[in-house]
């Protein structure tokens, strides 16, 4: 594929040095439908990045798209703080009857702000409302957010240098398989919990992520979070897990933490909660820890009403019987890891590992840098998709749930050519 200069003058000229999507991306997208994005001079992309997740039903998905212009040529109401409307009791309503009661969750639901770090903060304010304790425990290459509180959580050495000032009240533990199998699972964690003179506060709670995507596409196995939600238990400590990439079906299930049959105390979740990239997001708790006053925790932007709308129709469109969702997800996913698989093969030399669940999926050189290098040559071939990893050193695969098994395929036909063709 040709691609001709787009002007990009006055992004470079006005726009702060801070973009970054942009900088691997060296067009103009003018619009999306599906899977697919069109620049301005009438180049196609096939999309592997999804809007970092938050696009798990494709860009202008016809349904979604349909219920939000109803809703805004009837004058629906469009910002709506905390006050109660149609729109938010639709989502409430079919949240409840389409993802909790079929799984027997109990949360109660908060509408902390527009985006994942405001449903992160509210989670580790809340619990240590509940608790009464400042510290919490997080994971290596974590990644939770970029203000103050889930900068505090997130492991990025780089990200966390952005804050300026120090970052307190947070203690990093190993994720499953730090130690490459080496040492027994939360030994460290456990003995400094039990050891008096270990300097560890007690935790008000831990956080985590089922599969680290911005760390690298790390997964945890089944086995590790049940061990973990036991040591929380035993411990008292709140457990929080952030749903807010890997949630709304990503892996598979609703939720990624349905697999290890544990029920954590908080989730956060964002990203495709709205379906439609519209900033939305929730905190989700216990009954018994809803100690909120009213207005104790609040913001502008938490009633966006077109985004409940949207989530509405998300839910009543593929989650109404989640089992197929479900399952369509995980057919992807097996086909995707059979074209790593072969990747790898033909690499043999070169890939370090492969890994994933579901419809994410990361692919790890020796090389650290041939990353870059792969998702430069895939742009330049029509496929968008990012790296990950505290070195982007991970090529990482975030195709939406609804593409076609043809557009997985030609994605994946088009990584390949990029790996062979960034040695």
């Amino acid at each position: 594929m040709t691609i001709t200069q787009p002007d990009l003058s006055v992004f470079e000229t006005l726009e702060s040095e801070v973009r970054s999507y942009c900088r691997g991306w060296p067009t103009v997208f003018d619009r999306a439908q599906g899977s697919r994005l069109h620049d301005e001079d009438g180049h196609e992309y096939l999309d592997f990045f999804a809007g970092a997740g938050s696009l798990n039903y494709g860009h202008n998905n016809p349904v979604l798209k349909r219920a939000l212009i109803d809703y805004l040529e009837r004058d629906g109401v469009t910002h709506g703080l905390d006050m109660s409307t149609t729109a938010k009791r639709g989502f409430l309503e079919s949240f409840q009857n389409l993802v909790l009661r079929p799984r027997d969750l109990p949360y109660k639901v908060m509408f902390p702000g527009p985006t994942g770090t405001n449903a992160v903060e509210s989670a580790l304010k809340l619990a240590r409302k509940v608790k009464g304790r400042e510290a919490i425990v997080s994971f290596t290459n974590a990644f939770h957010g970029m203000s103050l509180g889930s900068l505090a959580v997130t492991g990025n050495a780089f990200k966390r240098a952005g804050a300026g000032i120090p970052l307190v009240h947070g203690t990093p533990m190993p994720f499953d398989n730090y130690f490459d199998g080496t040492v027994p699972d939360f030994l460290w964690f456990e003995r400094l919990l039990e050891d008096q003179g270990s300097g560890l506060n007690k935790p008000a709670a831990v956080i985590v992520e089922t599969v680290q995507g911005e760390g690298g596409i790390n997964v945890a196995r089944p086995e590790w979070l049940r061990a973990l939600a036991g040591l929380c238990e035993r411990q008292d400590m709140l457990l929080i897990v952030d749903d807010i990439q890997m949630g709304c079906g990503r892996t598979g299930a609703f939720f990624s933490f349905e697999e290890a049959g544990i029920v954590p105390d908080i989730v956060t979740v964002s990203k495709s909660i709205s379906g439609y990239g519209l900033p939305m997001s929730l905190c989700l708790f216990k009954p018994e820890l809803d100690i909120w006053e009213p207005g104790e925790h609040n913001g502008t932007f938490r009633g966006n009403n077109p985004a409940f709308v949207t989530a509405t129709a998300a839910l009543e469109a593929y989650w109404t019987d989640g089992s197929a969702m479900e399952k369509q997800t995980r057919t992807r996913g097996e086909q995707i890891e059979q074209a790593l698989i072969s990747v790898t093969e033909e690499n043999l030399a070169d890939v370090k590992e492969y890994r994933g669940r579901g419809l994410v999926w990361g692919l790890e050189f020796h090389d650290k840098a041939r990353a870059e290098r792969v998702a430069r040559r895939a742009f330049e071939l029509g496929l968008l998709i990012e790296t990950s990893g505290p070195e982007s050193e991970v090529v990482k695969l975030l195709p939406a749930l609804t593409i076609t098994p043809d557009e997985l395929d030609e994605g994946l036909r088009v990584l390949a050519r990029a790996v062979r063709e960034s040695a």
